[in-house]
């Protein structure tokens, strides 16, 4: 089989699998060719090494990589066209310390909805987007948020110029000016966050706030009367909080600005995967924020119980998500 033939059947059962990345794994004398959907990852092959080395060599080629380094790490990007549908394919690639090289792809679907256990909870979200300020989504690589942040941005931002910043765009939309981080060409995310206050967006969505200086742009354009939609690696709702200011944010600046806060997680079904939120707004936000220790969660433990008993998710799931 040609190496062409072979990296278009990886990418198209990829893509039918509803994988979220693709990895070529070294292991001695073989490849391991992995998907990762949700939270699990699936083995889905191997290739002998001289094979390997075709693949991915082709690969690095079509997304302009240097095919002649196997050491240093490389970024690289391809679109790739299957059921006249585009799909964009973001490659990165490593040696490790036997000089082996490994390769990920991560495949950019274009927005899709998705589904929620309880659907009134994004719709509760969505009549909150419409006072403005800042709102965090909080949560695992893969659970999710960049489809919660821009459904929330679509519903709200009709008529209105939504802009994103991302490192690098997960979703594609064309109704929403996006941007992206490039480091090789000295584009950081802070050098875009300014240049999006001066193009006056209605909506701001930020991929992820990760030091002091990105949170302190997110906290004065939501203090300005934007809507900042933006995530943070934290590891419950009410963390969520601990977070900021543990990135020098005040609390009377959080509660100035902040509109709410959530944690969510994609679990396992007999149907696929759904969204499982837990939020805090309000005085339930206002308390937590004046707090100095702080709780985890809202109503997590409680939802997930009721999910179980009502035959929505199995015991294993019950049991592995229970915090959080």
């Amino acid at each position: 089989m040609e190496t062409k033939q072979k990296v278009e059947e990886l990418i198209e059962e990829a893509i039918q699998f509803q994988a979220s990345d693709i990895f070529f794994l070294p292991k001695r004398d073989q490849m391991m060719v992995c998907f990762r959907h949700s939270n699990a990852v699936k083995e889905i092959e191997s290739f002998k090494n001289d094979e390997a080395l075709e693949v991915i060599n082709f690969l690095k080629y079509a997304a302009q990589m240097d095919i002649s380094e196997h050491r240093r790490p490389q970024v690289g990007a391809m679109t790739y066209r299957y059921q006249d549908q585009d799909y964009y394919l973001r490659l990165s690639s490593v040696g490790d310390f036997t000089d082996q090289e490994s390769l990920v792809i991560r495949i950019i679907y274009n927005l899709e909805t998705s589904r929620y256990f309880y659907p009134e909870q994004l719709i509760y979200l969505k009549n909150l987007a419409q006072r403005r300020g800042l709102i965090i989504t909080s949560g695992p690589t893969g659970s999710g948020k960049t489809t919660t942040m821009y459904e929330l941005a679509k519903e709200v931002g009709a008529q209105k110029v939504v802009m994103t910043i991302e490192d690098p765009v997960e979703i594609h939309e064309k109704s929403f000016l996006q941007s992206q981080v490039n480091s090789e060409a000295g584009i950081s995310y802070e050098s875009l966050l300014k240049a999006a206050l001066r193009h006056r967006p209605d909506i701001l969505i930020i991929g992820e706030i990760r030091d002091n200086e990105t949170a302190r742009v997110a906290i004065d354009a939501a203090l300005s009367g934007h809507l900042v939609l933006a995530t943070v690696h934290a590891k419950s709702t009410l963390q969520t909080i601990s977070r900021l200011e543990g990135l020098k944010i005040r609390k009377d600046e959080l509660a100035n600005c902040l509109t709410a806060v959530s944690y969510q997680r994609l679990l396992p079904t007999n149907e696929g995967v759904a969204c499982l939120l837990d939020m805090a707004s309000g005085e339930v936000l206002q308390n937590s924020i004046e707090k100095s220790v702080r709780g985890n969660f809202i109503n997590w433990q409680e939802n997930l119980q009721n999910l179980y008993k009502g035959g929505e998710i199995n015991d294993e799931t019950y049991q592995l998500y229970q915090e959080g």
